[in-house]
């Protein structure tokens, strides 16, 4: 039992919205759009107090474990847990799954509160308050979700009605609205009574399961075996396939939230956005006198009301007005900021040929359990790699039958294991590694180890990779 708050974060999903930056491999809440800080980590901190919130409890797909790891590891949060998805069965298998493992570890009393892991808050006094006020409501046995003052008549959220008032700062939900069109949207703002619907709740665990049992029966028992049947693997949880497959594929909102007679809103005025679109991070961002958004690297002139934004190749845009300019490692797009909702058509097209479907998919910087590799450059019979291992970390000790690989330090110390014996390698030294020889890259130090990694040979492709000892079960 615990009377501290536990956070669910919710971060595995998968979209391409803020393309080039977001991919389905790399999606936008593991991304460092207008800050040193991923929206994930972000969100970690959000959820920092010790003295109010246990340590979070994630949930993610196999993909992004790593990931979620690494990136709470970069700024000191420890982790309550990292529960993994086998398949994507939407919102409500999840926050079920969630709830089963909170209830298992904290018992029936617990509450946790349900946050996605790709939204930009401002974490003032105003959500504070409204923090307090959902987890007094959630003592009670309500289902809170928090309901956003609109600031316009959006048209890419849902709405919710709020109804009688139940505690200081809650009230009933009268009704759930579908995401309406902007004629609709200003009919429900005039009224006053209408807010967004954040996708963020704050749920007492039993009544939450009591309601899902109720309205879901499925889910609570694909849920509920997925979460017995759990094995771990290493720092995570992997859920019970077959188990959590059965379930159906719904929201919360469909399966419970619009059917239970609990559900309860807190109206909330704290700055809020899901960033759904390029405009989005235009409205969050912080502007110069023309009202443009630009990043440190990028130059405008002559340009007003866009948002220019680069992390690698220094962009200049001239004589424009209301487009959004982003580039990424390897592609950039340029439009209209109020058609940045479009942004998935173009997206769609490049999917569609093959030579441009892997720019929707991945980028040339892509992690791993040990660091992350980046692609430099490429061509016949070569490829030129940035490595960067993390300390303590190191990469399966492995061969390679078709090509042969130099590696240059740049910074940092490596281990090098190499037929047999281990040597260190300091700054601007380097090492070659012949096709064919078992070898072994670690960081020893207390800093990142970052290397250039050439490779040489006739076929370069990552299933070249032999593993024949590997810490993260990949042997």
């Amino acid at each position: 039992m615990t009377s501290k708050i536990v956070p669910v974060i919710m971060a595995g999903g998968k979209g391409t919205r803020l393309w080039p930056l977001s991919r389905s491999a790399a999606p936008k809440q593991f991304l460092q759009i207008l800050s040193d800080r991923s929206l994930f980590q972000q969100t970690l901190e959000r959820v920092g107090d010790p003295e109010l919130y246990e340590p979070a409890l994630v949930v993610t797909n196999s993909d992004f474990r790593f990931i979620v790891a690494e990136q709470a590891r970069a700024i000191d949060v420890e982790l309550g847990d990292i529960l993994l998805e086998p398949v994507a069965r939407n919102t409500a298998p999840a926050l079920a799954a969630a709830a089963f493992r909170v209830l298992g570890r904290f018992g029936q009393g617990s509450i946790m509160q349900v946050l996605a892991s790709d939204h930009e808050i401002d974490a003032g006094a105003i959500y504070s308050d409204c923090i307090h006020k959902a987890h007094e409501a959630a003592r009670l046995g309500e289902l809170v979700t928090f309901g956003i003052t609109p600031t316009e008549p959006a048209t890419g959220y849902g709405y919710i009605e709020c109804g009688e008032a139940l505690t200081e700062g809650a009230n009933r939900v009268a009704r759930f609205v579908e995401k309406p069109d902007r004629a609709k949207a200003e009919t429900m703002i005039a009224t006053g009574r209408y807010l967004w619907n954040s996708g963020i709740f704050m749920l007492p665990v039993k009544s939450f399961l009591d309601e899902v049992r109720r309205h879901a029966p499925q889910v609570w028992e694909a849920a509920k075996r997925a979460v017995e049947e759990a094995h771990k693997d290493l720092d995570f949880t992997r859920l019970h396939a077959e188990s959590f497959s059965a379930a159906p594929d719904i929201s919360v909102d469909y399966a419970v939230f619009e059917k239970t007679e609990r559900a309860a809103v807190v109206p909330s005025s704290f700055p809020w956005s899901d960033l759904g679109s390029w405009d989005a991070v235009w409205k969050i961002g912080r502007k110069d006198g023309d009202g443009n958004v630009v990043t440190d690297r990028a130059t405008v002139s002559n340009t007003r009301n866009s948002l220019v934004l680069s992390r690698d190749i220094h962009l200049a845009v001239q004589g424009l007005e209301d487009v959004a300019v982003i580039a990424g490692e390897d592609a950039v797009y340029v439009g209209r900021l109020d058609d940045s909702q479009s942004v998935g058509n173009i997206v769609k097209v490049l999917a569609r040929s093959p030579r441009t479907e892997a720019l929707t998919e991945t980028h040339p910087t892509s992690y791993r359990p040990w660091g992350a590799v980046a692609a430099l450059s490429d061509g016949e019979r070569f490829a030129v790699k940035r490595l960067r291992v993390t300390p303590g970390k190191k990469i399966s000790l492995q061969k390679h039958h078709h090509r042969a690989e130099h590696w240059i330090v740049v910074r940092g110390t490596a281990e090098i294991t190499m037929g047999g014996e281990t040597r260190l390698l300091h700054e601007n030294e380097s090492v070659f590694i012949p096709q064919g020889t078992v070898h072994r890259l670690h960081n020893p130090g207390k800093i990142p180890l970052e290397l250039i990694e050439v490779q040489t040979g006739s076929y370069l492709g990552e299933d070249d990779i032999i593993r024949i000892e590997d810490e993260f079960g990949r042997s």
